[in-house]
């Protein structure tokens, strides 16, 4: 990734998530066997255009014809937790 920390956090407060990609492929010179590229960028859900971006790319300018792509993410910048106590004690 090539963008600074203050664009990062630009792209989280615009709805960026960090995405992480496991994409199994074939290899070209055996296509029998399966290979693992892991890809991570920040992307939107759920229709992810930087992901499907690079997956066009890969499938018009690489050799590896795709098998499959498992597709992880989660928003950085998000609502604080809250709980609350079931009892409250005080010592003396």
């Amino acid at each position: 990734m090539t963008t600074t920390a203050r664009t990062v956090t630009e792209m989280q407060l615009r709805g960026y998530r960090l995405t992480t990609a496991e994409i199994l492929y074939h290899m070209p010179d055996h296509p029998h066997l399966l290979q693992t590229f892991v890809w991570q960028d920040y992307d939107l859900a759920p229709r992810f255009p930087v992901l499907k971006k690079f997956l066009d790319f890969w499938a018009h300018s690489l050799d590896g014809p795709l098998h499959s792509v498992q597709v992880a993410n989660i928003p950085i910048i998000k609502p604080a937790e809250t709980r609350f106590a079931d009892i409250c004690l005080t010592l003396h």
